[in-house]
């Protein structure tokens, strides 16, 4: 009998609005994928067929004012959706999988920017993700009025927010990072993207030899 697939790895990539994840996993897919790493790609909200309706509905709303136990629900559904379709398979088969936002875009987004209390998030998410956490979260770091220029003219309600609500984000995620250290890597989004993505690879090969993944290839 063959020996198991080594566990897969799951890295996620956080940040606020303009910070350039789209474009760092995409670059951090290719690279894994030239050492023969099976890579897959997704984001949250969305990465099946349901996030991708639920996504729509909500971030393209015109609607009015969206509650923001709303936010959370529909966020933890379409997370739900894409934890059991997408992620866990991919860790048991062994692969990498690399996820634009996951459970703390949440906890920055709805915790910290909309005031939901921190139980009621937690247990959201816990539903959600039956425990699950990643092992790599890559965070890119940008003052809000950056990103809000970078993203100008977006029909994303969430972009549209007042500044005061982006930079409780910020501070959320820079709180989520400082907890638990080990997991983040905390990289200066106002860098040139190619020098922001050999920060970031470093960590992730590093990362992917220790799990035994794309090792000698």
């Amino acid at each position: 009998m063959p020996p198991a697939a080594p566990r897969g790895l799951f890295v996620t990539l956080e940040g606020g609005e303009g910070a350039g994840k789209s474009t760092q996993l995409e670059a951090l897919a290719e690279r894994a994928r030239k050492l023969g790493v099976e890579t897959v790609t997704t984001r949250e909200p969305g990465g099946t067929a349901l996030g991708e309706r639920l996504r729509a509905a909500l971030l393209s709303s015109e609607d009015g004012e969206i509650d923001e136990r709303v936010e959370l629900l529909v966020f933890n559904a379409a997370r739900a959706q894409l934890v059991a379709e997408v992620v866990r398979p991919a860790l048991e088969r062994g692969a990498l999988i690399i996820c634009d936002r996951f459970a703390d875009s949440t906890v920055a987004y709805q915790q910290y920017g909309r005031g939901l209390a921190s139980d009621v998030v937690a247990s959201a998410i816990e539903l959600a993700t039956g425990g699950l956490a990643p092992d790599l979260t890559i965070l890119l770091d940008l003052e809000p009025g950056v990103g809000h220029a970078r993203t100008a003219g977006a029909d994303d309600y969430l972009e549209r927010a007042d500044a005061r609500f982006h930079e409780r984000v910020r501070d959320g995620f820079r709180a989520l990072a400082a907890a638990v250290p080990e997991q983040w890597l905390v990289l200066d989004a106002t860098l040139p993207p190619a020098e922001v993505t050999e920060l970031a690879w470093a960590r992730l090969r590093a990362a992917l030899a220790e799990r035994g993944l794309g090792v000698g290839r």
